[in-house]
């Protein structure tokens, strides 16, 4: 084990950090450019759009859950979670080369875009879908409950983030085919060299008090952090793959530049405030209040965000401010039920916990794909994307105030002396 691991060094939880930030990356540039490269670039409609985004949740569905479960209970390639960031990250890699090369693919198969998309999409996702799991999952085995452990997922939303901010920088100042070639790079060397480095425990100790918890946790109350968190993400995914169509629609912005500049730079403003606000405003309000009653209020200023753009954003500034706003949710989107859903469950069995916890995000991601883009498509005024998404946050804030408190605010309290410490 190498000396910033024993002792648990900032260094080390910013390597930990590295490989889930390789997906998060991936992601980035999977909602930045996907959208604006199908639509512009290939002219497929809304629908056509939401055939190929319906791609990713149904890999979601079952990457992460049997990812989580194999992930929990195997060893090979000297690892438990690296073999399958490993697998994840390449293969990710290789979908972002290919988007930019959909044309080039349909070309030499004379398979239409759409064909090819659709597999392409289902591999990049299914690809982050492998690793995501496994990549804050490790977090949990390598540190011990406590200060640790709180210290690590708080590196991973922090450097996650700033490298979200990143891509969407990257996006509106010099391109989306620019970001995609960076990020098959970064994705690649983020993902393959830092599990060298992160020695895996090879038998998976949960503590006394990870085992108390495990057993005194209320299953409805997961259930009801699950279905809060699934109307959260029906509102940001609507947003996030239908919002070209609102701007080319709605603000009379029609060139294929300057709506995709309009789109990264709004995802670039909400991504800052991603970033920013976790670690530096919800933790230490969440210390004095706790982390639901911060996410509620969170989840109302989202939902607040996108009814003030179906009201006032007609022009570019004032969707960036309104988009400020809504970062606000998407703070505590990335990184409160992330925690509260942790600190519930056994330790022993995060990547099965973490699995089931990851449908309540593509499950309403393939509602919106499937179900919301014939709506949207048919509707004269684009206004309904962001009237959806206002709806869906909005629910999800009424929501969130039937989880009980209580039980998940236990990572706030001081933490218990361990031997590994």
């Amino acid at each position: 084990m190498q000396p910033i691991q024993q002792r648990l060094s900032k260094t080390f939880l910013a390597l930990l950090s590295l490989p889930s930030t390789a997906m998060g990356f991936a992601l980035s540039v999977q909602i930045a450019a996907l959208s604006w490269i199908l639509s512009t670039q290939y002219k497929l409609d809304i629908h056509e759009v939401g055939i190929v985004w319906a791609a990713g949740p149904i890999a979601g569905i079952v990457g992460q859950v049997v990812i989580g479960v194999i992930s929990d209970k195997t060893w090979f390639w000297g690892g438990r979670r690296r073999p399958f960031i490993w697998i994840g990250g390449v293969l990710a890699s290789l979908s972002l080369l290919a988007l930019p090369n959909l044309g080039l693919i349909s070309a030499e198969t004379g398979l239409s875009i759409l064909t090819v998309a659709l597999p392409v999409a289902l591999l990049l996702d299914l690809s982050i879908n492998i690793s995501f799991n496994p990549t804050r999952s490790i977090i949990a085995d390598v540190t011990p409950e406590g200060e640790k452990r709180t210290q690590g997922y708080t590196w991973m939303q922090t450097i996650s983030g700033a490298f979200g901010v990143l891509a969407y920088a990257i996006g509106a100042t010099s391109g989306n085919y620019t970001l995609i070639y960076f990020s098959v790079f970064l994705v690649l060397v983020f993902s393959v060299l830092p599990p060298l480095i992160i020695e895996e425990p090879k038998v998976l100790e949960s503590t006394a008090q990870e085992q108390q918890a495990s057993k005194t946790s209320s299953y409805a109350d997961l259930y009801r952090i699950y279905a809060a968190h699934g109307f959260c993400w029906i509102g940001v995914q609507t947003m996030f793959v239908y919002m070209i169509f609102y701007v080319k629609g709605n603000m009379g912005i029609t060139t294929d530049e300057s709506s995709g500049q309009v789109v990264s730079l709004s995802f670039l403003v909400l991504s800052v405030v991603g970033f920013i606000l976790p670690a530096s405003i919800l933790e230490p309000m969440a210390k004095r209040i706790g982390r639901v009653r911060v996410h509620t209020l969170c989840m109302a200023c989202m939902a607040a965000g996108y009814l003030l753009i179906v009201l006032f954003g007609k022009s570019p500034m004032w969707v960036y401010v309104f988009m400020a706003i809504a970062g606000i949710g998407w703070a505590a989107t990335v990184s409160l039920p992330f925690a509260i859903m942790t600190e519930k469950v056994d330790k022993a069995k995060m990547g099965l916990f973490m699995g089931i916890f990851n449908l309540s995000v593509v499950l309403p991601q393939l509602l919106v794909s499937l179900v919301l883009g014939g709506i949207i498509q048919a509707a004269e005024n684009k206004s309904i994307i962001f009237i959806i998404s206002a709806g869906s946050l909005a629910i999800s804030a009424i929501l969130w105030t039937f989880v009980k408190e209580d039980a998940v605010a236990k990572n706030f309290q001081a933490p218990v002396p361990s031997s590994n410490h």
